[in-house]
């Protein structure tokens, strides 16, 4: 009896396992698009808005989903409280703490730091630019991203459970 309860614990735990790899690769589009739309947001607060970057990162933040939205609140946050730090290190700092939380990959976050260097420093019409930019990037990643969840989705799924199928043979 107790064999028969570890086998289904184990089948359990590589099933769980799959569908966790395949939530992630579901994740990453979502958040990516969640972040797209952000960027979209905080380039209509900079050039039509004139407001403040803290302001705009906070009503951003308040406006988008999770996790994307607390990287926006935690670097209004940070920059509210800055004491003279430059604006690309608060940004980094943010996305150095944040990205854990998030289902994105390097090419997304490399993406944001180098728009992190510009946010705060320059007109409006070149931190357009600057946003655009990276937005582009994005919308490449983010094609990627559901070109990749339409290939390994299901895949994963399978592959968690036959794993577990495959430690439960080993282990009798």
């Amino acid at each position: 009896m107790l064999k028969l309860i570890g086998a289904a614990l184990v089948l359990l735990s590589g099933a769980l396992f799959g569908y966790f790899q395949a939530g992630q690769l579901a994740a990453r589009p979502r958040q990516l698009n969640d972040l797209i739309r952000a960027l979209q947001r905080l380039e209509t607060e900079i050039v039509y808005g004139f407001t403040p970057l803290p302001e705009a990162l906070e009503r951003i933040g308040a406006a988008s989903p999770d996790p994307v939205g607390q990287l926006f609140r935690s670097a209004a946050a940070k920059l509210a409280e800055s004491r003279g730090r430059p604006v690309h290190q608060i940004w980094q700092d943010t996305l150095s703490q944040g990205w854990r939380h998030t289902a994105m990959k390097p090419p997304e976050r490399e993406a944001l730091r180098q728009l992190g260097f510009t946010l705060g420093l320059s007109d409006r019409e070149d931190q357009a630019k600057h946003l655009k930019l990276c937005m582009l990037q994005l919308e490449a990643e983010e094609r990627l991203a559901r070109d990749e969840q339409g290939k390994y989705e299901r895949m994963w799924r399978s592959l968690g459970l036959l794993l577990g199928a495959l430690v439960v043979i080993l282990m009798y």
